[in-house]
């Protein structure tokens, strides 16, 4: 029966993972808390009850840009639906309502702040409603990684129409942020499902990087690797976006850049062409993401590390929409973690939020310096309901792929010279490769154990480290990088008795 519905209106042939599972919760009548990825179907999850049920749904999207290409897109697909907003004209607003009072399917975009109208709280207590639907549901969350102040007011849905069920969704959120928007939004008893975070047609790539100039050649390498399709190149500073922009303007063509200093006009051009693309290549801040789903980019590159895993997992999320092959290259320096540290030391969030944004950036610095499979620490990370040992498709599992970014021997003598004397200030002995080893396989363990993501005890860096120093008390261990007071406390007997034995 669902299909023949799907079929009918959607014209597919079949749900996505973990779509049939959300909507049948709605059906019954719980409240959902859903994480589906960028690009796993999530609109689907609130867009079939309405039409199946022949009901209103109310949907909150923070995007005026989002709620048009939404309706534009059922409207394609014979389903009625429509969007409030503030630029839009009275007789816009009146056929709206019209269309509602008709009875039967409608979707109704709108805006977290329009909830906060009187007028709309008293219209909504006599609307016969199927389902609210919060997009974004992150931004719900002051743990999150997009925390939105107009999000805040979003728990009197629950106090006006407790009869009716929330579906919560969004792209990327920690067991922590899921309880925080259950919390914020006042759910009953939500469900919680997690599908969909393990994307086999991406290609994860990290490389460590002495200075700009070697991240500037990477970009270059991976750009001439991929003559074809979108890209999208992530930095962490509005004036590294336009530097870097300028940069590949003169080697390449139908090349823009994209921030939010630049005025909302230049934006929504900008926008524009690389939708249609008139540019290929997109060098843009995190104020470019939101909403955006085009299906042929084939290289995400993050010029600068994110703030976080989610930053980082949303964005290489825009990558291989359409299934096929893509690569994400993240460019990681020190220097990277001295920015995001700045961005938190300046911030005028309380000492909480500060706390865990430090976590949130360690745990990322952990990420991209380990040495297991990329998509099955994500995997774990998220808490998906798919685990994986090892994916086949990324720099730890299958470094020799034809998918991965390879560097052009073009190094300056100085590079050249630094490396070689990296190599030689930096070996492992062969009874410290030993201790290497024997300390992957007890994180290995402990993590599966733990069920977290083996960065999360420690990265391959902190590891090596152990292995050429050998620490034999927990004093020592302190002076091991990557040891706080924290993992001190949790992992340190347990290192130092895999240690005694070597």
């Amino acid at each position: 029966m669902f299909e023949s519905q799907l079929e009918d209106s959607f014209q597919l042939a079949n749900f996505r993972k973990g779509q049939r599972e959300i909507i049948e919760a709605v059906f019954a009548g719980r409240d959902v808390l859903a994480i589906l990825p960028t690009g796993a179907g999530k609109s689907l999850c609130y867009q079939f009850p309405s039409v199946y049920l022949k009901k209103l749904v109310v949907v909150i999207s923070p995007l005026i840009s989002l709620m048009k290409d939404q309706v534009s897109s059922l409207q394609r697909k014979g389903i009625p639906s429509g969007c409030l907003y503030s630029s839009q004209s009275t007789d816009e607003k009146k056929l709206i309502f019209s269309q509602i009072e008709k009875g039967g399917t409608f979707i109704l975009y709108l805006s977290p702040e329009r909830v906060q109208k009187e007028g709309f709280q008293k219209w909504i207590m006599k609307r016969s409603i199927a389902l609210f639907a919060v997009d974004e549901a992150h931004c719900v969350s002051q743990w999150g990684h997009d925390f939105r102040e107009e999000y805040a007011g979003l728990k009197i849905l629950k106090a006006l129409r407790p009869d009716i069920p929330v579906l919560a969704l969004t792209a990327s959120a920690t067991p922590v942020v899921l309880d925080d928007i259950a919390k914020n939004l006042q759910l009953k008893n939500p469900e919680r499902l997690v599908h969909g975070f393990y994307r086999p047609n991406l290609y994860y790539q990290v490389e460590s990087c002495s200075d700009e100039q070697e991240k500037l050649n990477w970009v270059l390498d991976a750009l001439n690797q991929h003559p074809t399709g979108r890209v999208i190149i992530y930095c962490g500073t509005r004036k590294s976006t336009e530097a870097v922009a300028e940069f590949l303007q003169e080697k390449f063509e139908k090349v823009g850049f994209y921030h939010a200093g630049l005025a909302s006009s230049e934006r929504s051009q900008t926008q524009e062409a690389y939708e249609k693309e008139e540019l290929r290549i997109l060098v843009a801040t995190n104020a470019f993401g939101m909403g955006i789903d085009q299906p042929n980019v084939r290289l995400v590159i993050h010029f600068q590390m994110p703030a976080n895993i989610d930053s980082l997992y949303q964005e290489m999320g825009r990558a291989g929409r359409d299934n096929d092959p893509s690569t994400c290259l993240m460019l990681y320096s020190t220097k990277d973690k001295g920015l995001q540290s700045y961005f938190i030391q300046s911030s005028s969030a309380d000492a909480a939020i500060k706390s865990l944004r430090w976590r949130n950036l360690n745990a990322l610095v952990s990420y991209a310096e380990a040495g297991e499979c990329r998509h099955a620490e994500i995997l774990t990370y998220y808490r998906d309901s798919q685990r994986l040992k090892s994916c086949g498709h990324c720099d730890v599992c299958d470094p020799k792929s034809d998918r991965k970014i390879l560097k052009a021997e073009k190094l300056s003598l100085p590079t050249i010279l630094r490396k070689k004397i990296k190599a030689v200030l930096n070996p492992l002995s062969e009874v410290e490769e030993e201790r290497f080893q024997t300390l992957r396989k007890w994180r290995r363990a402990k993590a599966d154990e733990l069920d977290i993501p083996a960065f999360v005890i420690f990265s391959d860096k902190t590891l090596k480290d152990l292995a050429q120093k050998n620490p034999q008390n927990r004093d020592e261990l302190k002076n091991i990088y990557g040891i706080g007071e924290a993992k001190l406390e949790k992992f340190g007997w347990d290192v130092l008795a895999e240690l005694s034995g070597r």
